[in-house]
């Protein structure tokens, strides 16, 4: 050490409780790397969760009815799961074959369409259309590898929906039979005074999610009768089964579902009556459905979930964009459920008197029109 070097031995070794702080923070860092990927590969788990228990709670109501007649509740969980399935399945048997053949009689008679409107066009735009055997030869070049690409892509796919499909059934099975039990085995592990709180939540939890069911059946309802109605003016074959297929679809099928629904209706009056017919069904889809969103939904999930309209739509659109397709399906429940609690739990005052919480009062006509008259003077 040098002479003239005054700091004392030691003072420039670290503090004890450095390295132990070191290593706490990395280990830290990598605790946190490591939820952050769990999570991320459990995402597909989570949201499977998520809907097996808004089936479940969708459910409750009809197996609730059946206990008070005698049912016990794990047969009264299977019959009406079970019907619910059967009731699908029977919907896209029925539905599904239909779109299956006209979808062949559009394969048919597509290559003479295709020649028509090359005719025309030819004819009235002078635009040259290449044949149809030239076409099909540059797709099959083109796309032929991306298309078997794609194709394992899709039956991977199908295989992975499959298994997610059995483990949501299998979840929402087991929680709403377990019902009373699965509640109780939840509180057991709360205070009593927690215990009530999240009982109080789960019943609104629930009210909410049949509101919605029942909101979606109403406006399911609504889109069947207009769509049968339109398609019945138009002579479409099939009118009423076409109707109530796009109406349930329309309403039971997130984000596509629309698409979905009118696709059939669309396909039967190009294989039936011809492309104008097509044309009219899809304008009148593309209408109905700006009503739908901007009238008949908020209406609808307003009075069923007591929500404002515009709440309702900003909901919708803002659960879609961040959480997809289950976020705008799950979003006016989810929506419902919280401003349900926060009037519950958040303290509200009485309000000062304003004319900002009014509307003007309307003033009488006659003394509007009185007040404009000029006073008469009596003449001398």
């Amino acid at each position: 050490m040098a002479l003239n070097d005054t700091r004392p031995v030691g003072a420039d070794r670290p503090p004890r409780w450095f390295g132990r702080a070191l290593v706490m923070t990395v280990l830290a860092v990598f605790v946190a790397i490591f939820v952050w990927r769990a999570l991320g590969s459990l995402s597909g788990l989570v949201v499977n969760l998520v809907i097996a228990l808004f089936f479940a709670l969708a459910m409750e109501p009809m197996i609730l009815w059946l206990v008070r007649h005698g049912w016990k509740r794990g047969a009264a969980t299977g019959v009406v799961m079970f019907g619910i399935l059967a009731a699908t399945a029977a919907v896209l048997a029925l539905f599904g074959g239909m779109f299956v053949e006209q979808a062949g009689q559009l394969a048919k008679t597509l290559p003479d369409t295709y020649a028509s409107v090359s005719v025309w066009l030819e004819d009235r735009l002078a635009v040259e259309v290449p044949p149809m055997a030239q076409l099909q030869t540059q797709l099959v070049d083109d796309w032929g590898d991306e298309v078997a690409t794609r194709a394992l892509a899709i039956g991977s796919s199908v295989i992975g929906g499959i298994f997610a499909f059995s483990v949501i059934l299998l979840v929402a099975y087991y929680l709403a039979a377990a019902g009373p039990r699965f509640r109780a085995s939840i509180c057991a592990w709360l205070s009593p005074k927690n215990q009530t709180e999240v009982l109080r939540l789960w019943e609104v939890t629930q009210l909410k999610i049949s509101d919605y069911i029942n909101s979606r059946i109403v406006l399911a309802v609504v889109a069947s009768v207009f769509t049968g109605v339109f398609l019945t003016i138009i002579d479409i074959p099939y009118a009423l089964p076409l109707a109530l297929f796009t109406g349930v679809v329309s309403q039971f099928v997130p984000t596509i579902g629309t698409y979905i629904g009118g696709a059939l209706p669309i396909i039967f009056a190009v294989t039936t009556d011809g492309p104008q017919k097509a044309v009219m069904v899809l304008v009148f889809i593309v209408l109905y459905q700006q009503v739908e969103n901007f009238w008949f939904a908020p209406k609808v999930s307003a009075r069923a979930l007591q929500m404002n309209p515009a709440v309702a739509f900003v909901s919708v659109l803002a659960f879609g964009a961040v959480f997809g397709a289950l976020g705008a399906f799950l979003a006016l429940p989810v929506a419902a459920t919280i401003q349900a609690v926060a009037s519950t739990y958040l303290q509200r005052h009485e309000l000062v008197d304003s004319h900002m919480f009014r509307d003007p009062e309307q003033r009488p006509a006659e003394s509007e029109q009185a007040g404009t008259e000029e006073p008469q003077t009596s003449s001398p």
